[in-house]
Order: structure tokens, then C-alpha cells, then sequence
């Protein structure tokens, strides 16, 4: 499953912002895939916290083969010394196991939490141990689909933005500037922020060259 949107919100991007609208225009529509289950995303987002996209892939095929299906009940009735024969370490191991207690223990409410408005999803979610601001933003992004997330703690939105606005540093102020600007459409502008950061468009280069933020 890919992020949903569709022309009314590239439209409407190219409207507020005509920088960002030269680039949409160049890149055309992005499919970036997303994780619909929210309990799912938040094991495999643990699990792939500070190693390599290739070795969490690998942990996560792992921990697949382990669970059959990442449910609740799956992790709950799988002892910790289980996940690290995966590779996941004894610390995500403990976290995904208190994950998962709250939640068949009627503690964290998912289906409620999908219903949530933005701010209490975050505050909720980062109330989880191995979960942080943004860990939530991107669940909220990513599995939840809202329409208008731009997360200031992302280092490729910044380098996105310092390449499409020719900035040397995307200050608070100026990051608050354009949020305001690409609500509520903030998650479509964060697409072609990432794509910029990873090269999509060879001119344009990173005004603060290899530093970040």
C-alpha cells in the first residue's frame, strides 16, 4: 500500500509555495509505501531503531519467520531470549514485550488511538518505551496516513528544505515559516523533501554542504 494523495493536494502545494511547485512538477507523483497496521509498524519501527535499513530487514524477516504474523498475542506468548536468537537486542526485546502486554492487556487502546487527533497520537505514542517524538510522527505519516506532518526532528526534511529554499540552516522560525505555509498538506511536502534530500533532483545541491541541520 502506497501513501494516498492525489492532485487536489499537489495542486494546492503548487499554489502556496512555488519552489516546492517546480520541484513536484519535476519529480511527479511519488509512491512511497506505508505499513497499515498500526501495532505492526511500531514492532518493526523498534526493532529497526539505530542499525542499517539492510539489517533490520534481515531482523525483521527473522522475527516474521519467528511470529508467523506480528500481532499482539504473537509477541506476548514469545519470550524475550526468543527475538535475540533474530537478532533484535535485549533492550527493543524488552520493549516490544511491554509493547505488547499493554495492548492485549486492554491498557493501550490502538483502534483508539487511530482516532486521535494528531497532538494526543504522538503524546500517546511517545509515552511508549523505545518510542520517541519522532518515531510517532513518522507512524502517524506512515500508518495512519494523516495528511499534514512535517516533523522538525527529521535531518532529511531539513536537508530537503535547505536544498529547495537555499537555506545554510533551516532555523525553528524559518521551519515554522513554511509549515504554516504547506498545511494542511505538510505529509505530501515531506515526500518531496525526502526525495529532494536523496538526490532526485542532481542540481540542486545542499547549501550547508555535509553538515547537518
Amino acid at each position: 500500500m502506497n501513501f494516498r494523495y492525489g492532485k487536489k493536494e499537489t495542486e494546492y502545494l503548487k499554489s502556496r509555495d512555488r519552489r516546492l511547485g517546480e520541484v513536484i512538477d519535476q519529480i511527479g507523483r511519488i509512491s512511497w509505501t506505508v505499513e497499515p497496521d498500526l501495532f505492526s509498524a511500531i514492532v518493526q519501527n523498534i526493532v529497526s531503531q539505530q542499525i542499517s535499513g539492510k539489517a533490520a530487514e534481515s531482523i525483521l524477516a527473522r522475527v516474521g519467520e519467528l511470529l508467523g504474523e506480528i500481532t499482539p498475542k504473537a509477541v506476548a506468548k514469545t519470550n524475550i531470549q526468543a527475538f535475540r536468537t533474530c537478532g533484535v537486542s535485549q533492550r527493543k526485546a524488552e520493549y516490544i514485550k511491554d509493547f505488547a502486554a499493554k495492548v492485549v492487556l486492554g491498557e493501550l487502546d490502538l483502534d483508539a488511538v487511530a482516532k486521535m487527533p494528531d497532538a494526543e497520537v504522538i503524546a500517546t505514542l511517545s509515552s511508549l518505551r523505545g518510542i520517541g517524538v519522532w518515531t510517532a510522527e513518522m507512524l502517524l505519516l506512515f500508518t495512519l496516513q494523516r495528511p499534514d506532518v512535517l516533523s522538525y526532528g527529521d535531518l532529511g526534511i531539513h536537508r530537503g528544505m535547505r536544498m529547495v529554499y537555499r537555506h545554510r540552516k533551516i532555523t525553528k522560525k524559518l521551519f515554522e515559516k513554511y509549515r504554516r505555509r504547506l498545511s494542511p498538506c505538510g505529509s505530501i511536502a515531506s515526500l518531496y523533501f525526502w526525495m529532494v534530500a536523496g538526490g532526485a533532483i542532481p542540481d540542486l545541491t545542499d547549501p550547508a554542504g555535509g553538515t547537518q541541520k
